[in-house]
């Protein structure tokens, strides 16, 4: 019987979220707090905007991403996870993208307009390999393998 790798310990959830939470007001206040991602060595953060699917206000949280230069595109993608600090059920952003993919990020180099979908397949493979290039996001296969489902997001420009 083979054992399966845990994933490894986690802060409390209540710290994670105050994390971001802090640094969504730290932005907010100051403007500071976006990054650009460098390949193969960290992953950037960006502020995604998005609509509430019920409320129909605006939204806004710090999340995140790396880029993805698929063959052909002019401008890359900006991948990330849609995940709730680790909890099993999905983020309200993402919910809110599934409902509205039309959204606007904030990037060290300005905003751009986005259209958000899930990958599948083949290309879900690639990009979740991807996430272990870029430090601070740990061992994420093995955080993905031990909740229900993440889903890997793409952001492309519009």
């Amino acid at each position: 019987m083979s054992i399966q790798n845990p994933a490894p310990p986690l802060p409390p959830r209540w710290f994670i979220r105050s994390a971001w939470a802090g640094h969504k007001l730290l932005y907010r206040v100051t403007r500071l707090g976006l990054t650009r991602p460098v390949d193969g060595r960290k992953a950037g953060i960006l502020r995604l905007r998005t609509v509430g699917r019920r409320t129909g206000e605006p939204r806004a949280v710090m999340i995140c991403y790396f880029l993805d230069h698929p063959d052909g595109a002019d401008r890359p993608d900006l991948v990330t996870l849609a995940m709730n600090g680790w909890a099993p059920s999905h983020p309200a952003w993402w919910l809110n993208l599934r409902a509205n993919p039309e959204v606007e990020v904030d990037t060290v180099d300005g905003i751009a307009r986005v259209r958000g979908r899930e990958a599948t397949g083949a290309e879900r493979d690639r990009l979740l390999a991807r996430f272990d290039d870029h430090s601070g996001w740990g061992e994420v296969r093995r955080y993905v393998a031990a909740r229900p489902h993440t889903p890997v997001v793409v952001l492309s420009p519009r």
